[in-house]
């Protein structure tokens, strides 16, 4: 199972479910920025679904032939702005209190990279990343850890973060928010096993984990 790093916290805890419901089956999880995730997989690493945090990743895997039949949307997330817990560097928002911060983001490359860079643009905002990330995960751990001033993030992975972080909400983030395919790929090596874990994920108890989460409905 490769799944866009967001999804780490929900999608384990599905996989536990699954694993639960099937005695004997194991499922095995790889989470890494979604764009990784197709160049691995198109380099022939072995997988059974792929679910990216972005439609047009999964695009990617479309026009390759690596996907198996067409792609649900399960989920959507929206940007937010992280501080280390306390806010030290004193961010308000999207706005010139980033200016001389530590500011991290997402690399362009993967999804919630691209998101960034569209929402900045549409704010007229110019932003100088210290540090530019492969995942989602890698920006929320450099803010909790206090080795940025700020990061901007999913509000599922703020929520992951608990207290180690204040959230700074975007205005308009809500407006364009992220949309999460999930497909099984074409060569999988046991398709019945994949399009059980895609119905764990996109009927109600995987809806039920994903909200409680953070992940908005698709």
């Amino acid at each position: 199972m490769f799944a866009a790093a967001s999804l780490t916290e929900a999608f384990t805890e599905i996989a536990d479910e699954l694993e639960q419901a099937h005695p004997g089956v194991t499922v095995r999880l790889s989470f890494d920025g979604s764009s990784g995730l197709v160049d691995q997989i198109a380099g022939g690493a072995p997988a059974d679904v792929l679910a990216t945090a972005d439609e047009q990743t999964m695009a990617r895997a479309t026009d390759a032939g690596l996907v198996a039949g067409a792609p649900r949307v399960f989920a959507t997330n929206v940007l937010t702005l992280v501080t280390p817990a306390g806010n030290p560097a004193g961010v308000t928002g999207l706005d010139d209190s980033l200016d001389g911060t530590r500011l991290v983001v997402c690399a362009e490359a993967v999804p919630c990279g691209a998101a960034t860079r569209a929402l900045a643009a549409r704010a007229g905002v110019g932003l100088e990343p210290v540090s530019e990330e492969t995942g989602v995960t890698d920006v929320r751990g450099k803010v909790a850890s206090g080795e940025a001033d700020a990061g901007i993030v999913y509000a599922t992975d703020a929520a992951a973060a608990g207290d180690a972080v204040d959230e700074i909400p975007i205005a308009g983030a809500d407006a364009s928010p992220n949309r999460y395919p999930i497909a099984a790929l074409a060569d999988a090596a046991d398709a019945d096993l994949a399009a059980d874990f895609l119905d764990a994920v996109t009927g109600p108890p995987g809806r039920e984990v994903l909200e409680r989460h953070g992940f908005g409905a698709p």
